[in-house]
């Protein structure tokens, strides 16, 4: 699934029931799909870079100049979502924490360096879209730039904090994990109860 979707649209409920001011960039501009050719045309269709400097850190900006709760804004997002929240902690300098959900941008695009704000990862280890051994090369990267960062890594499948994605056959990557999924939540709630109070 791709798009501002009905999955999407519970996930900022969610957070809004707990407390936060939830705010989700239609990336796509009205696009939604739940295709899989459609849904690669339009991902591979979107300029990251540009998605993560304009529409995320302008959701930042929004944020903060309605001076909501105490000014602070986290940014969030799940497989393709999580990738633009590295990069988003790389270009958007408004952003106050981050919590990425199972997925990174291509690692060359990610310099650690500008990373001024916490993160909190949940990764999966049996993941088939984002293999664990380039999440491993993303935490050297954090660490050797003295990133504030924690990641957890659940026995899961890609999209197991997603209640809609339940593996059919055998060659379907995603599956979702009740249990799991609400470990990672209860982390992330803790997280930006914490960094952003």
């Amino acid at each position: 699934m791709v798009g501002l979707n009905d999955q999407i649209r519970g996930v900022a409920e969610r957070f809004a029931e707990a407390g936060f001011t939830a705010l989700v960039p239609d990336l796509y501009r009205g696009r939604s799909t739940v295709e899989a050719e459609e849904a690669h045309h339009l991902m591979s269709g979107l300029n990251f870079g540009e998605a993560a400097q304009q529409d995320i850190r302008g959701a930042v900006q929004y944020l903060k100049g309605r001076n909501i709760g105490r000014g602070k804004v986290g940014v969030t997002g799940y497989c393709m979502g999580g990738a633009l929240t590295v990069l988003s902690s790389t270009m958007v300098p408004e952003m106050d924490a981050g919590v990425i959900w199972y997925g990174l941008p291509p690692l060359e695009y990610v310099d650690a360096s500008k990373i001024k704000v916490p993160l909190q990862a949940h990764w999966a280890t049996q993941d088939g879209a984002f293999p664990i051994a380039n999440v491993d090369c993303l935490e050297a990267k954090f660490k050797e730039a003295n990133v504030c960062y924690e990641g957890f890594r659940y026995l899961a499948h890609h999209a197991f904090a997603n209640e809609t994605a339940q593996g059919r056959n055998r060659i379907a990557i995603t599956q979702y994990d009740a249990a799991w999924a609400q470990m990672a939540w209860d982390r992330t709630m803790r997280f930006f109860g914490t960094t952003l109070g």
